[in-house]
Parts: structure tokens; sequence; C-alpha cells
């Protein structure tokens, strides 16, 4: 397979494209719930699963692109994924009700979960090991400017077109995304047939969608009480349980779980959990904590998240060449401290604090992603061998959105608790709220002190494996 830097960086761009406008679709579409509930006539209920369904599409799709990849080749795959994304905005431009526009989304979600963990598997293919912390770094760059400017583009068309408007926007990007990589991409002979894991496919979708379905209603602690969350919760987790089981004994299984052996591998997955828990539960509580708390405006809120990701997007580059160059631990570590500090500084927020003085903490913030959340998944991934890539992001990609649900979820209860506890000792709504924040921050950053030692055993692990290549194949 050729790897000169100038086929490289076609690859690179022909990957960025689909994937910027998967991420830039779903944060731009978020800013339309109000309208679709005004033009359907629709409840928040309803709009909600123009999200929900998405995510849980893509979530139950991802199991299945290590084996398609494998028997057809990753540049049909992941073109199949983009033409299906394609489909799918076609269908939202077109749709004439709610129900319309919720499959739409559907088949957008189904399409992301074949193309998102090809990417990585796609670009790594295209570097040697020692560059491909680079191509990572300018490829999370872009992953996480998108969902930063998603927003601001969904509100622009919204502002002078039509909600149809966020649909119609990923055709031209698609397109071109589709002409570059059928010209760039390269085609891999098809595998040897293997037979496909039915068992494993029908637990891996039913335990991953029961599991993500039902977390996806839960915001209070009575919420998990409730039989139509908690029956499909039980579903879903013994299904998972089963499927691991199954899939540790099956000849020829859907998910190769082997690649948890590989002690790298291992602890970036855990890594990635921990860090997309803080990351997610920053996106829950920052809004709580500036609109609740301190009374600053939804848009204020959006301002300075955007300091997060263009943070986060400037350092994600510079990241991925320090650790193509240097053991990385280093640059986790540094990312690791400057998200511990950031959380400490948000958790000690006040009414008197000056917005820009809340930029800086959240710019900060992005610096420690940067700096510690890619590089982590990377680390531990940019060694496997090239036909186990795609396989193990997608069970990161998996871990990471099923922590991340879990993390949601612990944190709505505990601010649901504790605010009704000081509520009922006669404090105000702000002064109970702030109280819960305040704590709620500081569970994050020791969450996020957690995760220091875990990245020094990943850089050992890392450096004293011999030879990756050889832990498995398909």
């Amino acid at each position: 397979m050729t790897r000169t830097p100038a086929h490289g960086s076609k690859v690179l761009f022909s990957v960025l494209l689909g994937t910027f406008t998967v991420s830039l679709n779903n944060s731009a579409l978020n800013l339309a719930v109000a309208e679709l509930m005004t033009t359907f006539n629709a409840s928040t209920t309803q709009v909600s699963w123009v999200v929900t369904l998405f995510m849980i599409t893509m979530g139950m799709t991802m199991p299945l692109t290590g084996y398609l990849a494998g028997k057809f080749g990753r540049k049909r795959i992941y073109l199949l994924g983009l033409l299906g994304f394609l489909a799918g905005s076609s269908l939202g431009a077109m749709a004439q009700s709610l129900n319309g526009i919720i499959l739409a989304r559907g088949v957008q979600g189904i399409a992301a979960g074949l193309m998102i963990p090809l990417s990585l598997s796609l670009i790594f293919s295209a570097y040697p090991s020692h560059q491909r912390g680079r191509a990572s770094g300018i490829w999370g760059a872009a992953v996480m400017i998108a969902p930063a400017i998603g927003p601001t583009v969904g509100g622009l068309l919204l502002e002078i077109s039509h909600w149809r408007a966020l649909f119609l926007m990923n055709i031209p990007f698609a397109l071109l995304g589709l002409l570059c990589g059928y010209r760039y991409l390269t085609t891999e002979p098809s595998n040897q047939p293997r037979r496909f894991d039915i068992a494993g496919f029908t637990l891996i979708t039913l335990g991953l969608g029961a599991v993500l379905f039902s977390l996806s209603w839960v915001d209070t602690l009575a919420d998990l009480l409730r039989f139509q969350i908690i029956t499909p919760l039980i579903i879903g987790v013994l299904a998972l349980l089963s499927f691991v089981h199954v899939e540790r004994r099956h000849p020829t299984p859907l998910l190769d779980l082997s690649l948890f052996t590989h002690q790298g591998f291992r602890i970036s997955v855990v890594l990635a959990c921990l860090q997309s828990v803080i990351l997610f539960g920053c996106i829950l509580l920052v809004p709580l904590r500036m609109q609740n708390a301190l009374g600053f405006s939804p848009l204020t809120t959006g301002v300075v998240f955007l300091a997060t990701a263009l943070a986060a997007a400037a350092c994600s580059p510079v990241a991925g060449q320090l650790i193509d160059r240097y053991p990385p631990q280093w640059c986790m570590s540094i990312g690791l401290i400057v998200t511990i500090v950031s959380l400490i500084g948000l958790g000690m927020l006040t009414p008197a604090t000056p917005v820009w003085v809340i930029g800086a903490w959240m710019g900060m913030r992005g610096v420690g992603l940067g700096c510690a959340y890619l590089p982590a998944t990377t680390a531990g991934m940019k060694d496997l061998p090239e036909s186990s890539v795609a396989q193990a992001s997608a069970m990161n990609n998996m871990s990471r959105r099923v922590s991340a649900s879990v993390g949601i979820v612990a944190l709505s209860i505990y601010y649901d608790i504790t605010v009704n506890a000081a509520l009922n000792q006669g404090a105000t709504y702000t002064e109970a709220s702030a109280s819960s924040l305040h704590q709620a921050f500081f569970a994050l950053a020791c969450i996020a002190a957690l995760c220091l030692p875990l990245a020094w055993q990943l850089g050992r692990a890392i450096q004293t494996t011999p030879d990756a290549r050889t832990i498995c194949s398909q």
C-alpha cells in the first residue's frame, strides 16, 4: 500500500470531508428542536427522537464495521456509509412530517456507524506508525471544531432559511467526499469469507440499543424505577454480558475481544471512557452552572463552549506530533493536569466571576482535551495491525458512548438529589444549584486525577511491547 506523504494527505482530506460533515450536522440540528416543535406541533419528547434515534442506530451499527470491512474492504464500506449519509440528508430535506425527519436521522445514524470507526483505520493505513499521531491529531482537530461551529452554522441557516437547509448543507460536502474517497482511498482485496456471527450481532445490537435507549430517558433517580426504563436497561445489560460470553467462545467472533489482551489498547479504552465522562459531564454541567447558578444567557454559554473547541482544535495537531516523537504519557499528563486545574476553576465560579474568566477556564479545558483525550486513543491503537484497527476503533467508540451515557445519568441523578435536599433545608434554587455543581466539578477533577497513573501505565505498556502486530489478526 502506497504511503507517500502526498497520498497520506489526500486520504486524510477525503476522510475529513465525511467525518467533519457528520459532526457538523449533528450539532447544527440541535438548534432546530424548537422550530420542529412549532412546525409539527410536537412535544419535546417527540422531537427528542431526532437526536436519540441517531445515537442509538449509530451505536448499534458500529459492531458491524470490522466484519464488513474485512469482507468487502474498508473503502467500499466507508463510501457506502457516506452514500447512506447523503441519502439520509436528502430524505431529511424532503421530509413532510416529523416521522419522516426521524426516519432520515435513523438512516444517518446507520451511515455514521459505518463511517466513524473506519475513519482512523483508513488514516492509519495511509501513514507509517511514527506519523500516525500527527495525522490523527489533524483529524481530531476537525472533529472537535465541527461540533463547536455547528450551532453557529445552524443558527445562521435557521435565521436566513428553513430547517431543511440543515440537511441540504450536507449534500455538497458528502458528494465531494464521495468523489475524493473514490479517487484517493485504496481499494483492498476482499478477505477470505468467514461465517457471520449472528448470535454476537443479535446480542450486541440488542444490548447497546436497549442500554442507550433507556439511559437517554433518565434525568432523576425516580426515572430508574419506571418499568419502561428499568426493563430495557436490565435486558440490555444481560445481552451485553451474554455477548462477551458468546464472543470468547466463537471461532469467528463479530468483535475480536482478544484485542483487550494488548495492555496498551486496554488501558487506552479505560482512559477514553473516563475522559468521556469528563467531556460529556462538562457539556451537562457548564450550562447548568452558567444559566441556573450564574444567570448567563444561552448565547454567552455557547460562546464559552466555543473557547473549549477552538483551544482543543489548536492543540490536537500539536499533541499528535508530540506523541509521534516522545513517550505519550508526557503529553497526556500535561493535558490531564491542565484538565484538573480547569475543572477546579469551573467549580469555584461565583456570581462575581466575569465571563472572560469563565472563557479562560473553558479554554484551558480545551487545551487539556486536545492534549489528553484523542492522544490516549491514538497511542493505544497506532501500533495495532491494520486489520484490527477498524474493530479496535469500533470497540473504543462503543465503550466511550456507553460510559458517557452512564456518566451523564449519574451526574443528573446526583444533581437532582442534592438540589432537592438543599431546597428541603431552606436554600434557594440558585444556592442549591451552585452548591451541587461545585461538588460535581470537583468529582470530575478527581476522575481526571485517576487518569494520571493510567496515562503513565499506557506509556510504559507501549514502550515495552515488542511487536504489537503479533497480538492478533482477523
